[in-house]
């Protein structure tokens, strides 16, 4: 069976679980409002691809190719994407509910989370230098091992980062959500006076 070659094209309103999508690569194409949960986009490519208000739970990405892909105010519970292929692997995350996701040993720097939910989400051993945390609920989220220099979470909330365990050189943070890095000491902080 080939596979097929898609350019420039849009799909909206499909629901992925009836009719799966064809493997193959897909460059510069639009997904709106598509239901995928629970199916698989394995071996495919995804090339300057946008993903809108789609639902991407549970999809299975073994070897899937992800390069410069933007996901946009998508439903996105528990996907592995250390399973996705890491040759240019680059996306970005805008309104998107991530929780319970994992990007375990994964090299994504420089990628940019805006106002997403990130509950529980594994980046243990990740490469997340430079990356952007604009607006994101980081509860419970695993840091271990993972490199955040650079990383920007002046508005990111509900962290908790071991400075010890993990590279934060040159970091942003902002107050209070910064007391974040003091949670594994288990002291009190109160207001002076």
């Amino acid at each position: 069976m080939s596979e097929v070659s898609k350019e420039n094209s849009t799909f909206a309103r499909i629901d992925f679980k009836e009719t799966p999508l064809e493997k193959g690569e897909y460059e510069n194409c639009d997904f709106n409002n598509c239901d995928f949960s629970n199916t698989t986009l394995s071996e495919i490519k995804f090339i300057d691809c946008r993903f809108a208000e789609c639902n991407l739970s549970l999809v299975k990405l073994v070897g899937t190719a992800l390069r410069e892909v933007a996901f946009k105010d998508c439903k996105m519970l528990g996907l592995r994407f250390d399973d996705c292929h890491d040759f240019g692997l680059c996306f970005n995350f805008e309104n998107c509910t991530l929780n319970h996701s994992s990007f375990y040993r994964t090299k994504i720097k420089g990628t940019i989370f805006k106002n997403s939910h990130l509950q529980e989400t594994d980046f243990t051993e990740c490469n997340l230098s430079a990356s952007i945390f604009d607006h994101c609920d980081l509860g419970r989220a695993v840091f271990d091992h993972t490199i955040l220099e650079k990383c920007d979470f002046r508005t990111a909330f509900n962290y908790s980062i071991d400075a010890e365990k993990n590279k934060i050189k040159k970091a942003r943070f902002s107050l209070p959500e910064v007391i974040g890095l003091l949670h594994k000491y288990d002291i009190q902080i109160e207001p002076a006076g």
